[in-house]
């Protein structure tokens, strides 16, 4: 049965699939923001880093604008509904938080990581989750078979 044959005929795979779409688009804008800042744009997004002239090196802008663009396969993978996509979005998801924490109690000057909290890099988990529970879900509520 077609992809758009099943969507119409199961509502709650639908909503499921329009929640996961909006919420990877959110995700996906916001990444492909943050690199046209730093590259094409003002040069630094909302005073991601520290551009004085002892401040973040472009090793750690170059990592993490790589894992922002693994983020943005991974969740345009998702959305087309590769499940083992999600696997791409995590690695991304995960290592680019745990260079956040590298950053935080490491000696790398980020403007960033200035008065935050270390527990507040833990947000960046939060749409992911949804996303994973929503494109993991059975494909009908109730346990219909």
């Amino acid at each position: 049965m077609p992809i758009l044959a099943t969507l119409a005929a199961n509502r709650f795979l639908l909503l499921r699939r329009m929640i996961v779409g909006v919420l990877a688009g959110l995700l996906i804008f916001y990444h492909l923001t943050v690199l046209y800042d730093l590259y094409l744009g003002v040069g630094n997004h909302e005073g991601l880093y520290d551009r004085t002239a002892n401040g973040t090196p472009k090793s750690y802008e170059y990592i993490q604008s790589a894992l922002r663009l693994v983020i943005i396969a991974g969740l345009a993978l998702v959305v087309c509904g590769f499940r083992r996509a999600l696997w791409v979005m995590w690695a991304g998801i995960g290592v680019l938080v745990a260079t956040h924490y590298w950053a935080h109690f490491g000696d790398i000057p980020v403007a960033f990581a200035v008065g935050r909290h270390p527990l507040s890099y833990l947000k960046g988990f939060i749409f992911p989750t949804v996303i994973t529970l929503l494109t993991l879900l059975p494909s009908r509520p109730g346990g219909n078979r």
